[in-house]
């Protein structure tokens, strides 16, 4: 999910005869996240028109949003992305009385750690980072350390993405995820630099269409993305790197600037439906959190381990969470350095 393919759904002009307007909602959202009538029912159910786009970063996302005068109703941070989007006045508190449907959430996000009250977001999908792989790579990587192997020189990709790539190499050199230390930062840019020459291409979404074309031997790449890819090819697997892992959850918000917050919440709701969470996964091969949804799927997608990984394994997973502002310009920073190096 860089996810910068751009699709609007939506029906235009005038409902009916009578020259009335319908309601307007305009939708921001990652790639491929949506299944390919979920913008169109709602249309229906609500007499509504939704202009939908998607983005491929919360960079991009946030650069779009942040002047507060973006024209967008709904988007979808990661989790570590709601408490600073709040305490920048970006988003709406939420009225849970209009979310009807918040008890399908699986209960580990019923109140999570970076909401407990669930005041400003719905959580939506989660995720975690690891290595997909060409099955003819032997032995197998197991660890991100594998990554500066030069076997796989001009074969590789990174994220797109400061806090995974960096994050990355934090977990190699045996350091925390979320390390707002400048010593930590600087050793995980040093060695992200040394690894530069070996690394084909800082990608999100695109490496998904190289792995299964063959192209690539391997790539640090979100379990959603390659689970889209494993079932485009057989070729292909997916590993939790042994130092441990980044995990995340994209969450819908309402952003203040809306003056549609009834129709946004509606929205909202409509997503928490079982039986809407259950197709969109059907479409998208991705991670729910709406566990009444996940209860609908066919076994192989709602028990598939890359998507929701054993205890054992997820027990090495650490989630990501806001930086301070000092530590998250540093790394912002670094990240600009690592990419013109």
């Amino acid at each position: 999910m860089k996810r910068r393919t751009l699709f609007f759904m939506g029906l235009s002009g005038l409902a009916g005869c009578s020259g009335r307007r319908k309601k307007r909602l305009n939708v921001f959202n990652w790639s491929d996240y949506v299944g390919p009538n979920t913008i169109a029912r709602f249309e229906y159910d609500h007499d509504a028109e939704v202009k939908y786009l998607v983005y491929e970063s919360n960079e991009e996302m946030l650069a779009k949003v942040f002047s507060g005068n973006s024209g967008w109703d709904v988007v979808f941070p990661s989790n570590y992305y709601v408490q600073p989007m709040a305490e920048s006045h970006l988003l709406a508190p939420l009225d849970r009385s209009l979310l009807t449907n918040l008890g399908n959430l699986a209960e580990a996000f019923r109140a999570p750690g970076w909401d407990p009250k669930l005041e400003w977001c719905v959580p939506y999908m989660w995720g975690a980072a690891g290595i997909a792989y060409n099955k003819r790579v032997s032995p197998p990587p197991k660890a991100w350390a594998d990554l500066w192997d030069k076997r796989f020189g001009g074969r590789m990709t990174m994220l797109d993405d400061a806090a995974e790539a960096l994050g990355a190499a934090l977990k190699m050199l045996g350091l925390p995820l979320n390390s707002p230390d400048a010593g930590h930062l600087d050793r995980a840019k040093r060695e992200l630099i040394r690894q530069k020459p070996l690394v084909r291409a800082y990608l999100n979404a695109e490496a998904r269409d190289q792995l299964v074309a063959g192209d690539l031997l391997a790539s640090q790449l979100w379990a959603t993305t390659t689970s889209q890819a494993m079932e485009a090819s057989n070729s292909l697997e997916f590993v939790f790197p042994e130092e441990g892992f980044s995990v995340y959850a994209d969450c819908a918000v309402i952003l203040r600037e809306s003056d549609q917050h009834e129709l946004a919440h509606q929205f909202l709701d409509y997503l928490l439906r079982a039986n809407v969470a259950a197709s969109i996964v059907q479409h998208s091969k991705t991670a729910t959190v709406n566990e009444a949804g996940r209860l609908l799927l066919p076994p192989a997608l709602g028990k598939n381990p890359v998507l929701y990984p054993p205890a054992g394994i997820l027990s090495r997973g650490e989630w990501f969470a806001p930086l301070p502002p000092a530590a998250q310009r540093l790394r912002d920073r670094l990240w600009t350095e690592i990419k013109s190096a």
